[in-house]
């Protein structure tokens, strides 16, 4: 079994392993930076598995940024009110961050 760390950023919980490209919340960085996350909840290295409380000491995975801004797809949020007149239409669309995993420690 590969090596996988479980971290968190952004409020929510990613499951990653080396060489995964994934989609967090945006961060404040540049196109080719290398950082480090140490909000690390669970690592393994493939035979033994340290969960943190909340998170595990000495645990780091660090990522190289490949797109710093990436706009996600636009959510539609329409309500109306019957027999009134009354409607309203609301967008959203997230910003992510892309990274790639370049090792667990």
């Amino acid at each position: 079994m590969e090596a996988y760390a479980v971290l968190e950023t952004g409020g929510k919980q990613v499951l990653v392993k080396v060489g995964d490209t994934i989609e967090i919340e945006k961060l404040s960085v540049t196109e080719g930076e290398e950082v480090t996350l140490d909000t690390v909840c669970a690592v393994s290295d493939g035979t033994t598995l340290k969960v943190g409380a909340p998170y595990v000491d000495g645990a780091k995975v660090v990522l190289t940024i490949v797109a710093p801004n990436k706009k996600g797809v636009k959510t539609i949020n329409f309500k109306a009110k019957r027999r009134k007149g009354s409607r309203r239409t609301v967008g959203h669309r997230q910003q992510y961050t892309v990274a790639t995993v370049k090792s667990i420690a």
